[in-house]
């Protein structure tokens, strides 16, 4: 099993080899890979120190898996080379996403959409995989109608730099500016760039990206993304009309017996998801469980997990597992 690693030397790359260790994923060659500025450098994998190759030199491996970490251009630009040599391409940047002819997958999901002739899969927004682990259990039993989200995302979303900034100003030392304000002692309503409609583009892709892996283009859907001063976890509380009634019982039940849902809802002990809690960890936690009180059939909703683990790292991984599985490598 050759598994190139594209964006090894990056955030996302040393929680993807993190994961891959944690999971006992089985890889015979690892090619870490990076940008040629990056090339030679050395990266860690089972106690073993590897050299990062370019991009050109990983696709000499004929690689079985590879797993894209590196931005869109990247991705763009290099993915088709790989799919060519008949290696599974598993992309976790914007680049493919909203191609119809690419699958979007969280294999809690929708697992059923990888294909062996479809050598290039989308790992989706790392929001929007924590926000339909939850939906697609509600929408299976009761149906949905609207959703109002509003997510509260970690700086780790956006990269190193934005982690340096952080901490750079919680030290009272200056640096590169990764966001146009500060972010320690604030919170602010933009994730990616603003769009001729007024929303950002991250906004954007819980949007399309939710409607895509449910396979509900109609589904009315609105956003808010707000950065919060926080090493790692996002937060989401999101407001659900359904089509049909429900018991909060049935829905806790639900939800407690989806696969990779732990479910925190005792608001009398204090009891709620908190990013705190749920640094490295795999699960899409929920809590804050309740009926909204203005509308028939309305349900609200907090929902955390770490966006590098099951936001990134662990769902791609997950996707090659299935791949396996599957008997398609």
């Amino acid at each position: 099993m050759r598994v190139v690693l594209l964006g090894a030397t990056g955030l996302v790359g040393n929680v993807m080899m993190r994961a891959m260790e944690e999971r006992s994923f089985p890889v015979d060659r690892f090619i870490p890979c990076a940008s040629a500025r990056s090339a030679g450098r050395e990266v860690v994998f089972r106690d073993r120190a590897y050299r990062v190759r370019t991009v050109e030199e990983a696709l000499e491996y004929k690689p079985h898996i590879a797993i894209f970490s590196a931005g869109a251009a990247i991705s763009r630009e290099y993915a088709p080379s790989f799919a060519s040599q008949g290696c599974f391409v598993i992309d976790n940047s914007s680049a493919w996403r909203a191609d119809t002819a690419v699958p979007l997958v969280v294999p809690e999901v929708n697992a059923s959409e990888l294909n062996q002739s479809k050598k290039i899969i989308a790992n989706p927004n790392c929001s929007t995989i924590q926000l339909v682990m939850v939906l697609a259990p509600l929408h299976r039993e009761y149906g949905l109608r609207r959703l109002v989200i509003s997510t509260y995302q970690s700086v780790t979303g956006t990269g190193v730099r934005a982690v340096q900034q952080l901490h750079n100003e919680r030290q009272g030392i200056g640096g590169e500016m990764a966001y146009p304000h500060p972010i320690d002692l604030n919170c602010f309503p933009h994730g990616g760039d603003f769009l001729e409609n007024g929303y950002t583009a991250e906004e954007m892709k819980l949007v399309n990206e939710t409607r895509k892996i449910l396979h509900e283009p109609g589904l009315r859907i609105t956003s808010t993304v707000v950065r919060i001063p926080v090493l790692g976890g996002h937060s989401e509380a999101v407001n659900i009309e359904l089509e049909k009634d429900f018991s909060l019982g049935e829905v806790r039940q639900l939800l407690q017996n989806s696969p990779g849902i732990v479910v925190q809802d005792d608001p009398s002990g204090n009891v709620y998801p908190m990013p705190l809690h749920v640094r490295d960890r795999d699960e899409v936690f929920v809590g804050r469980i309740r009926r909204d009180t203005s509308l028939p059939s309305g349900l609200d909703l907090w929902i955390v997990a770490d966006n590098l683990r099951k936001g990134a790292a662990t769902n791609a991984i997950q996707i090659a597992e299935e791949l396996m599985a599957r008997s398609y490598l």
